[in-house]
């Protein structure tokens, strides 16, 4: 399901996050930290990939990066810059760990047409559309959401912030981040997942 590139991104992120989180604090609390980021970035992106199957595709995962700085055609950086690595811990350095980034990770969609054909036909599905990655995008997001219910319910309250703030943090449409994929897939769902989000980031401040 991950390539070893997707693997190497996942874990990298899920390291800058937990160190980001815990800044400043204990070693073991960073211990605790990575393996719940670890598992919620596991929910979200498998969540992702088993949409994307049943959309008749499939997601590349990687680090959030920004390939140009202005508007014009030439303003293109030379390598694309890896935001997602680095936001995180300028973020958390700034701050003094008072503000937490963890929107990180993107994925690209490939539509997998020998598939498509074989079910319905040959040029009948070829393309994804905004609404089909806006919809695999929704999953995870969806799924962050009832982690943390699942969570608070069974008495992980820290594991279920965590998912909250993911959640949040993914449903802002900037860049090419998840919230974007949604914004412009299905402004309703977005609408509906942005109300979810915003509540459940209101609860998560009252959990201990």
């Amino acid at each position: 399901m991950f390539s070893k590139k997707e693997a190497g991104a996942i874990i990298l992120i899920a390291v800058v996050l937990a160190a980001s989180i815990s800044f400043l604090s204990s070693w073991q609390n960073f211990l605790n930290v990575l393996v719940a980021v670890f598992v919620l970035l596991l929910l979200n992106i498998v969540a992702k990939k088993i949409s994307a199957y049943y959309a008749e595709a499939e997601i590349e995962i990687r680090p959030w990066s920004m390939e140009r700085y202005g508007f014009k055609r030439q303003q293109y950086f030379s390598k694309p810059i890896p935001i997602g690595v680095f936001l995180p811990i300028i973020a958390a350095v700034v701050s003094l760990g008072n503000f937490i980034w963890m929107a990180s990770l993107v994925f690209d969609v490939k539509p997998k047409t020998y598939r498509a054909a074989k079910r319905h036909g040959l040029y009948s599905f070829s393309e994804m559309t905004e609404s089909h990655i806006g919809t695999i995008a929704a999953v995870g997001v969806f799924a962050n959401l009832v982690a943390a219910v699942v969570a608070y319910f069974l008495g992980f309250p820290t594991f279920a912030k965590l998912n909250i703030f993911f959640a949040f943090y993914s449903i802002i449409p900037f860049s090419d981040l998840d919230g974007s994929k949604i914004f412009f897939g299905n402004i309703v769902l977005w609408s509906f997942l942005a109300a979810l989000a915003l509540i459940g980031l209101g609860y998560a401040f009252f959990l201990t």
